[in-house]
């Protein structure tokens, strides 16, 4: 009797569908961050979403534009979340929920906090404590000679050592005026991105193409 009930939970766990992927979506402070609403909703048709952003990037980001389902956390929640030894450290706790991280947009300045390994804001301290078996994404958005600057090239280095996704920026004409390369990645090809990888990883790790 046991053998046939452990049987069909066998059977149930097999045919049960696969979670969603779990999608820890982030803005640093870019103009760009002016399009994190809609990249949320991009991912919001096939992940689970919460999102983190910089304080600098809720400057440009319209929290009303994020779709009801996303949780957003801000440097604030960081310190608010924990008052005692044994309190849930949030950007521990993001990190251990995430399946894979996307910066969108990475300004200069979180680059080069990456780069050098600083952890000043809540955004950074989950990179920092990030699991680098996990996949993570970053969309730099930035003025041309920022992009075109040696440190930066110094910087995507490091972050390739990490194993870290560059998604590269295009050329359009910048907020600032300037015309040249530096404006993030359009919202579509970021989500399509991350989901071909994602789906290709899982193919591989099943065995099988469909």
């Amino acid at each position: 009797m046991e053998n046939g009930k452990r049987d069909r939970e066998d059977m149930e766990m097999q045919t049960a569908p696969p979670r969603k992927p779990r999608v820890l979506l982030a803005a640093s402070g870019s103009v760009a961050a002016i399009k994190f609403g809609n990249l949320c909703h991009c991912f919001t048709e096939w992940a689970e979403v919460r999102a983190v952003v910089s304080k600098s990037s809720l400057h440009f980001l319209d929290r009303l534009s994020l779709p009801g389902e996303v949780a957003l956390y801000t440097d604030e929640d960081e310190w608010s979340s924990w008052n005692k030894i044994g309190d849930p450290v949030l950007h521990i706790e993001l990190r251990r929920w995430a399946d894979v991280i996307v910066i969108a947009p990475l300004s200069a300045n979180t680059l080069a906090k990456i780069a050098g390994g600083l952890c000043d804001n809540l955004l950074t301290c989950v990179i920092r404590a990030w699991d680098y078996s996990k996949p993570v994404f970053v969309a730099p958005a930035m003025n041309t000679l920022m992009w075109d600057n040696p440190f930066t090239e110094r910087h995507l280095c490091s972050l390739d050592e990490l194993g870290i996704t560059l998604i590269p920026p295009i050329k359009k004409r910048l907020a600032c005026g300037d015309y040249g390369n530096g404006a993030m990645a359009e919202p579509s090809l970021i989500y399509s991105t991350v989901r071909l990888f994602w789906e290709s990883q899982a193919r591989q790790q099943s065995g099988g193409t469909s």
